[in-house]
């Protein structure tokens, strides 16, 4: 089976919202962790998808998430992309920064 994958040459943007943690831990119960946050469009349509992983979820110029998983087929209606919550990791990522 071959598997077509198309690299686009210029860099993709869509427009998300975060969802809140109770939204998230309902739509993922298995696998939601305080650390992360979700964030898509409820009705589908747009979202991070494979090979995107380690992108950028930007909220008014910040750094608020990485991208880190989401379903096997991308932008479902009610399935939000998972990212890493950077908010979690600031102690860390300025410990590693001063320790290097």
């Amino acid at each position: 089976m071959k598997v077509f994958v198309y690299f686009p040459p210029v860099l993709h943007c869509g427009k998300v919202s975060i969802f809140s943690q109770e939204q998230c831990r309902s739509i993922y119960p298995r696998y939601y962790t305080e650390n992360m946050l979700c964030a898509g469009v409820l009705e589908g349509g747009i979202d991070s998808c494979q090979g995107d992983s380690g992108g950028p979820l930007l909220c008014n110029g910040k750094l608020q998430g990485i991208v880190s998983w989401g379903t096997q087929t991308c932008a479902l209606p009610n399935k939000p992309g998972v990212y890493v919550a950077v908010c979690k990791y600031v102690d860390w990522i300025r410990e590693t920064i001063n320790n290097n």
